[in-house]
């Protein structure tokens, strides 16, 4: 008797593949909702451990959203100045705080628990982010001399503190992110703003994911699942 043909990783894939589609679709439309919606998937639905999950969302993150980044740049969607700013504090921040997980001897149930701790505070300020985005996403008159004001102190610092939250959590580059970009820069419109944060998270998301590849905390075949169905979903 021949054996009968084994599609038991179909009822796992699927899932997956499903999930990535869905979250990629709503990072493209509105460049929110990456970490805030499949790190916790990952771990309450999925069974994933909490740090990688993390790791594992940070990578199919970078790759998805540098799809998603490369279409908002051929549509003239990024403002690169902005971008480069936010860059100059939370790459540096990203990798500090690799550093310091690598260096530090903490074991797996301590790290899980020091970013379940984190998602306790970045899940809520992504929700409150996302209701007052369209508050804020009001764009009021441009200045009479068409120019962006700089403000790239308050840009750099939200750079750092977006990079440690990001790297520890993976929650927060798109919904707080694109949220105080808009409380940053009023004039901006929301396309503009939805581009330019797509665009800084694929550098954090990568250095953050590569980090936590380097520590053991990405699952490829998990990664693989999930990246069928997020880079359609956001080029569509």
């Amino acid at each position: 008797v021949r054996p009968m043909l084994d599609l038991s990783w179909v009822a796992k894939f699927l899932p997956l593949t499903g999930a990535g589609f869905g979250v990629g679709f709503l990072v493209g439309l509105t460049g929110v909702g990456g970490g805030s919606l499949m790190t916790p998937l990952l771990i309450s639905s999925f069974g994933v451990s909490p740090q990688v999950a993390v790791g594992t969302d940070l990578l199919y993150a970078s790759i998805t959203k540098t799809a998603g980044g490369w279409r908002h740049h051929m549509s003239d969607h990024v403002e690169w100045p902005i971008v480069f700013r936010l860059a100059a504090g939370s790459i540096p921040a990203a990798v500090i705080l690799l550093a310091a997980i690598a260096l530090i001897p903490l074991d797996t149930v301590a790290l899980g628990r020091w970013i379940r701790t984190g998602l306790v505070v970045a899940l809520p300020l992504s929700a409150l982010s996302i209701v007052l985005y369209p508050i804020l996403a009001r764009a009021p008159e441009r200045p009479a001399d068409g120019k962006t004001p700089p403000r790239t102190l308050a840009t750099v610092a939200f750079g750092i503190a977006l990079g440690l939250l990001v790297t520890l959590t993976s929650v927060g580059a798109g919904a707080i992110g694109v949220s105080v970009l808009a409380a940053l820069y009023p004039h901006l419109p929301a396309k503009r703003l939805v581009g330019s944060d797509v665009a800084h998270a694929v550098p954090l998301t990568l250095v953050g994911g590569l980090g936590h590849l380097g520590l053991g905390h990405v699952d490829p075949e998990l990664l693989d699942a999930l990246l069928l169905g997020s880079i359609p979903g956001i080029l569509i």
